[in-house]
């Protein structure tokens, strides 16, 4: 697995990323103050989800004022999922290993 898969499956494995992805899809952009709002944690660990989402590339980011307004990045979740299932389909069975 390449580098990108890694840091994509890492994001999706917690549950709390999940839900952050969900709700940017649903209600679009939110600053962290208006995410921490769904969640009953602590602003500093949202930051932190959020900062393991961007770092995957799963979430967009835009600074307005002093606030930093997140989104899902959608294209990116459909083309990470694409690129492992089709490494999946090719990759060779045990035969061939």
């Amino acid at each position: 697995m390449c580098d990108r898969d890694s840091l994509f499956f890492r994001a999706l494995s917690d549950k709390t990323r999940r839900n952050i992805l969900k709700l940017l899809k649903n209600k679009g952009e939110l600053s962290v103050k208006e995410i921490v709002e769904y969640f009953s944690m602590t602003q500093p660990t949202i930051s932190h989800h959020l900062n393991v989402l961007k770092e995957a590339g799963l979430v967009r980011f835009d600074r307005k004022g002093k606030e930093i307004c997140y989104c899902c990045d959608c294209m990116t979740v459909r083309e990470c999922c694409k690129e492992f299932f089709e490494k999946l389909i090719s990759y060779p069975d045990e035969s061939e290993l």
